[in-house]
């Protein structure tokens, strides 16, 4: 029998005047890979701060294990449930084993006094906390490069460092935002193999992402976020015959879409507007041509006839001098 981890009830998020989450009611169980897909905007980044609490919900309940969650981060964390963020959020001056270390903060039980005087107990806890960082880059792939900053890592084996500092503070839940994004078929088909082991773990995954592939091979249920709701919840073959789904989602036809006849005799009507448009456009185009001239021609006349007036005519001249000798002769 499976139990729940995690219970999220009647979750509602506003800012302001807008709902960005409306009325949400979701579970993850123990052992289990849970994906929550939708449009951009749909709220699901929402949704998971307020999961994680850094965001308050303006309405409802989160709890793990039974027990609601503070709202409180780092609370969240102690509790047992980790994350990682869309755009990744490293320590990029620290190096790779260093930023792990970080994520076993919850765990240590170490304090300020402690790190000062750098006792027995501080050596004892660090070097326990070295030793399971260095398994946790073991299992992502990073071991052979525990002493590299961050920064200078590749996008992929970023992303898998961010995984293994979130496996750090030792979760029941781990939350994954886009864990893909910007990968490669080879990243990610190496990211859906990574997530399968963290399962076998004992580590039950929630996550978000756009590739369809990439979710529906991995995992055993989908719910679908759209505008803010949950428009609907099952297994992979479920979500994927969903009407609503494909047409707020995925981008096919469904049923009462217009079809292919419809299709074509709009095709038809804008075929034919535009060869309408076409046929008057030469015609129009030979009329104001036709106009300009007739319009064009006394004008034309008249400026011919004012050059003349002012230049003179050289037919005319030669015409006056020959009737002035003319004259003379016959005088």
């Amino acid at each position: 029998m499976t139990t729940p981890v995690l219970e999220a009830r009647d979750v509602t998020m506003r800012f302001g005047g807008l709902t960005a989450v409306r009325s949400v009611d979701f579970t993850v169980n123990s052992g289990e890979i849970v994906g929550l897909i939708g449009p951009n905007g749909a709220g699901k980044t929402t949704f998971f701060n307020c999961l994680t609490g850094l965001y308050v919900p303006t309405e409802g309940t989160v709890a793990y294990q039974g027990r609601v969650l503070p709202p409180k981060p780092h609370l969240v964390t102690q509790a047992g449930i980790a994350r990682t963020f869309q755009n990744i959020r490293l320590f990029a001056n620290m190096t790779v084993l260093e930023n792990v270390l970080v994520g076993r903060h919850t765990r240590t039980k170490e304090g300020l006094w402690s790190a000062l005087l750098r006792g027995p107990g501080f050596r004892k806890a660090e070097k326990e906390s070295e030793a399971k960082a260095m398994e946790l880059l073991e299992f992502v792939g990073l071991a052979a490069k525990r002493d590299h900053l961050a920064r200078n890592l590749p996008y992929g084996e970023q992303r898998k460092l961010e995984i293994a500092r979130a496996l750090a503070s030792e979760p029941g839940l781990l939350l994954l935002d886009e864990p893909t994004a910007g990968m490669n078929p080879q990243e990610t088909r190496a990211t859906e193999e990574l997530v399968f082991a963290i399962r076998d773990k004992g580590v039950a995954v929630l996550v978000i992402e756009h590739d369809m592939r990439f979710i529906f091979n991995l995992c055993d249920r989908v719910a679908v976020l759209v505008q803010g709701e949950k428009l609907v919840e099952g297994t992979s073959e479920v979500v994927q015959a969903d009407e609503r789904v494909v047409a707020a989602y995925l981008g096919e036809p469904f049923e009462g879409d217009p079809g292919e006849a419809e299709a074509a005799e709009v095709e038809a009507a804008e075929a034919a507007a535009a060869s309408e448009s076409d046929t008057a456009a030469p015609s129009e185009t030979g009329t104001a041509a036709a106009s300009e001239s007739d319009t064009a021609t006394p004008s034309e006349t008249e400026s011919e006839t004012a050059v003349a007036e002012s230049t003179g005519d050289p037919e005319d001249t030669t015409d006056a001098e020959s009737t002035g000798t003319t004259e003379g002769e016959a005088q």
